[in-house]
């Protein structure tokens, strides 16, 4: 039975056997935090590629487009408050998505669709071209809310961001209004940021950076993210939770030596973060 106070979240993105990462880390949090959670993988793989090479199962492009047809036409799809769309299998699933966030929006206006174009980090594009180019091109264009890393935001603006005034002006030549860049600049010394931009306000968290971080903290924030805004959470208080359970949850996973974020063991961490990060805005931006 669905909860009554919170509306269903559909999550598309990559499924792993082992680890925290994508639909695992994104539907965990997002039930523990209360949701009802609609789960398409776009491509199934014993772990996650930074544990080197594994089988990728993707499904067909026909069968594919056909279950999310399927959702799209479903008479439960007023349940529905937000869309997350992440790691794609290959370039052909961003049209069903699209199609998908579509039918929502035409059902419930008021309805988020958060795009987490994951195309890649430092080490540059590790999706094939054409997918990164359905991500920037297709799914981009019509989010609410983008949380890109920080490579994924200079991809797709093809700016340099070396440091928070332009990871900001690139923030804002993106088409969503709201825009989280993880990974951001920061301004501490062996920090990272997560700078939040909505047509308003750009705040940024910073904590201190761990270099052996586990991989899921994007798919996490994305999650985290939404479940705040859905909730109608004001965007400093969002960012605020999101960056305290990312670093907890970050920090935990490093003390106990876990090549994963262990987030199952640590799961309070979504529901009562308790660590201290540092907040500050920045001047607005006339977005281009």
């Amino acid at each position: 039975m669905s909860n009554p106070t919170r509306p269903a979240v559909i999550v598309i993105t990559s499924l792993v056997a082992r680890g925290g990462v994508g639909l695992r880390a994104a539907a965990f949090a997002l039930e523990r935090l209360g949701f009802p959670v609609w789960q398409v993988p776009t491509v199934f793989l014993p772990w996650h590629t930074g544990h080197g090479r594994s089988t990728r199962i993707v499904p067909p492009a026909e069968q594919f487009a056909a279950a999310l047809g399927e959702l799209a036409a479903s008479r439960h799809l007023g349940e529905v408050g937000a869309i997350i769309s992440g790691y794609l299998g290959e370039a052909s699933q961003a049209g069903p998505i699209a199609a998908l966030v579509a039918a929502l929006k035409a059902r419930r206006p008021d309805a988020l669709y958060v795009c987490d174009p994951v195309a890649g980090d430092e080490g540059g594009l590790y999706v094939p071209d054409d997918t990164a180019a359905a991500l920037r091109d297709v799914l981009l264009p019509i989010a609410d809310v983008a949380t890109p890393n920080r490579f994924e935001l200079s991809w797709a603006t093809g700016q340099v961001l070396d440091t928070p005034a332009a990871a900001l002006a690139a923030a804002r030549q993106l088409a969503p209004p709201t825009v989280l860049v993880t990974s951001a600049p920061a301004l501490m010394r062996g920090s990272t940021a997560l700078m939040l931009c909505t047509p308003q306000e750009t705040l940024v968290a910073e904590h201190p950076l761990f270099p052996e971080a586990p991989s899921g903290t994007g798919d996490l924030a994305s999650a985290l993210l939404t479940a705040q805004l859905v909730s109608g959470v004001p965007p400093e208080a969002a960012l605020r939770r999101v960056a305290a359970t990312l670093f907890e949850l970050v920090a935990r996973s490093s003390k106990a030596g876990s090549d994963e974020l262990v987030i199952a063991a640590e799961q309070d961490s979504l529901v009562r973060p308790m660590a201290h990060v540092a907040m500050r805005r920045m001047a607005t931006v006339r977005r281009v």
